[in-house]
């Protein structure tokens, strides 16, 4: 999957385009978040100080904001964030995605959420997603929540033309910002 890191990693600094991540300097996001400080981009990582010592292997990328738990790092990290991107990853990517998905239907935010689908990771979260709205789970509209595509290329180029268009659970404007960490838009 390190091909993966370096074709986002490549159209990040060529776009001049910020980075928020979870803050560790190991693995693909450790290598994502060099390559992008190094290429003169603002690095923002936000991280539990649980995780320090295992997310954590030498110095630390660009700008590194500690949180007391993962709650404060996603709160963080929406509010900081102009939109979502996952990479292929595991149950915390899920996670994370997923209650950005969330906040989107429910109208906290209005950020577009985007699935790197890299040799079809997301194939099969994709199609329960589709089988949610076959059984009534999910609002047609609110599957277009999520923009997916298999390059860096093609899905910032979604991302870039997306609009909302699903129905709101609530208005934005209706949840209380500072009980939600301040999210701004």
């Amino acid at each position: 999957m390190e091909h993966v890191g370096f074709s986002c990693l490549l159209l990040l600094v060529k776009r001049k385009i910020d980075l928020v991540y979870g803050g560790g300097s190991v693995g693909l996001m450790g290598l994502i978040s060099q390559r992008v400080y190094d290429g003169g981009c603002h690095v923002l990582g936000i991280i539990p100080k649980a995780l320090m010592p295992l997310e954590i292997s030498g110095q630390t990328v660009g700008e590194v904001r500690t949180v007391s738990d993962m709650h404060e790092r996603k709160a963080e990290m929406a509010r900081e964030a102009d939109a979502f991107i996952a990479l292929p990853g595991g149950y915390g990517t899920m996670e994370e995605l997923l209650e950005m998905i969330t906040w989107s239907q429910l109208g906290i935010h209005k950020k577009t959420v985007g699935l790197l689908n890299v040799d079809g990771y997301y194939n099969n979260l994709l199609a329960l997603f589709d089988n949610g709205v076959a059984e009534g789970f999910i609002k047609p509209g609110a599957r277009h929540i999520v923009v997916s595509a298999p390059t860096a290329r093609e899905l910032l180029e979604k991302m870039e033309q997306y609009t909302p268009f699903h129905e709101h659970v609530a208005p934005h404007e209706s949840w209380q910002m500072e009980q939600l960490g301040n999210y701004p838009r």
